[in-house]
């Protein structure tokens, strides 16, 4: 256990002054039910404050987005699914303590308990560090752009014009992925008939994606 705290807290860029603190937010409630000991429930519940507000912050001073959009990004970056992908990023699943039945059931990879985990984890970090330290950590997530793009779907868009000459085919090429394991960048091009049409930067293969094919749309006039 001690190894895979040390991997999670180099990840983090956050080394606990309390490790205590680190061991409660990756203790489920199955856990902390057999053994007699604190879950991490209720640091989720600041977890989750935390990240709202870090993210609204984020947003209020970086875009100028009437209090709408505001909401929906904010909202995009503390949902369930991106929170798991923030905590799957981290390899949180593997530093859980959980209880022999859900370690049957797989709850090292379930999508809710790593968002919870990942929230806990959070609050850990600013009760260990104070709001500054949780920040850092919070913005490496809620800062990236891929967020910006979910709105629209510019790969359907595309296969949609593409699709209107049966004999046209549309193919994304990874050409690049760089960057440590926690901040990988992937560089996608997307081809048609083995032409380049565009190309893409992402922090996943997906966002590359959809930013080639945005990129694609726009050079063909199409926003």
């Amino acid at each position: 256990m001690k190894e895979k705290l040390d991997a999670l807290q180099e990840k983090l860029g956050y080394r606990f002054k309390n490790e205590d603190l680190l061991i409660t937010a990756l203790t489920h409630s199955s856990y902390a039910n057999e053994k007699g000991t604190v879950c991490n429930e209720r640091l989720e519940f600041l977890g989750d404050a935390v990240l709202g507000f870090v993210s609204a912050n984020y947003l209020y001073n970086n875009y100028d987005f009437p209090e709408g959009e505001l909401t929906k990004h904010r909202a995009a970056r503390v949902c369930e699914k991106a929170l798991c992908v923030f905590a799957t990023e981290l390899d949180i699943g593997s530093c859980m303590l959980l209880g022999k039945g859900e370690e049957r059931m797989g709850g090292r990879s379930k999508p809710s308990m790593l968002a919870d985990a990942f929230e806990a984890v959070l609050a850990a970090v600013f009760l260990d560090g104070g709001l500054e330290e949780a920040s850092k950590i919070a913005l490496r997530y809620v800062a990236r752009h891929d967020f910006l793009d979910d709105s629209k779907d510019y790969k359907t868009i595309l296969q949609e014009i593409v699709q209107r000459n049966k004999e046209e085919s549309v193919e994304y090429v990874l050409i690049d992925e760089s960057g440590p394991a926690h901040d990988k960048s992937f560089t996608v091009e997307v081809h048609l008939n083995s032409n380049v049409l565009g190309m893409g930067v992402g922090k996943s293969k997906k966002n590359a994606e959809q930013r080639a094919a945005k990129e694609a749309l726009s050079l063909m006039g199409i926003n």
